[in-house]
Formats: structure tokens, C-alpha cells, sequence
């Protein structure tokens, strides 16, 4: 019996529709299975229902922020991917990103986001997404 490959999946949460759809579209693209949601709660209960092989999330968002769904996240499941995203909030990105990391955050990228350097990013951690 032929074993199917596994195409990656990745969840994307941000509250920023256009940074969503953008993300979602150029993983899309490069062959990956992705899912989105607008807020951590939304995420939580994604990545719950559906577990992804890799989460990308923003850290300012309303309902719940990205720093408490990292904890959250590496409660549940302590293996989890995480790639943290931020452009900021009332003070700049980088102590967000700092922070992200020290709670499990694999890579951490400022906004805007350069499309090539997530991809490679996202190869590493969870592979490719096209079968040779």
C-alpha cells in the first residue's frame, strides 16, 4: 500500500486581515496546507480541534495577545513550533520578539514580513511541502 505524503500544515494567526491573507497565500503557494484564525483565542481552539506542524503568530492582537498563546500552547503541547511576528505596539517589536523566544519561540520575524526569508524558515522546521 502507496503511503500518502504529508503536506505541512500551518496555522496562521494575526488580527491584520491583509497580513493573513498574504502569509496564507504565499505558503499556499509554495505547496503547504494553511489555516488561519484572527485572534489567539480563535487559534487556541484551531490548533485544538486541528493541531498544525507549525504556528506563525503575531504577539499585539485583542482577545487573547501572542505572548499568552505561546504559553498556552507550549502547556498543551510542549513540542510545538511557533514562529512569532510582531510590528510592534506602543513601544517597538523587538523586546515582543525577545520575550517570544525565551517562551519557545523557534524564529521570531519583524513586520513586514520578507516572504523569502519566512519560506526558508519554514522549510527548516517542517520541511518542504512539495515531494521530490
Amino acid at each position: 500500500m502507496e503511503r500518502k505524503a504529508h503536506v505541512p500544515r500551518i496555522l496562521v494567526i494575526d488580527d491584520e486581515a491583509p497580513v493573513r491573507t498574504l502569509l496564507q497565500t504565499v505558503l499556499e503557494r509554495a505547496g503547504y496546507e494553511v489555516s488561519t484564525a484572527s485572534d489567539g483565542d480563535k487559534g487556541m481552539r484551531n490548533y485544538k480541534n486541528d493541531p498544525a506542524d507549525l504556528i506563525i503568530t503575531d504577539i499585539v492582537m485583542p482577545e487573547k495577545e501572542g505572548i499568552e498563546l505561546i504559553r498556552e500552547l507550549k502547556a498543551v503541547q510542549p513540542d510545538v513550533k511557533i514562529f512569532a511576528i510582531s510590528g510592534g505596539g506602543r513601544v517597538a517589536a523587538n523586546p515582543y520578539l525577545m520575550l517570544a523566544t525565551k517562551l519557545g519561540a523557534m524564529r521570531t520575524f519583524a513586520k513586514p514580513v520578507k516572504p523569502d526569508v519566512l519560506l526558508s524558515a519554514v522549510e527548516e522546521v517542517v520541511g518542504a511541502a512539495t515531494v521530490m
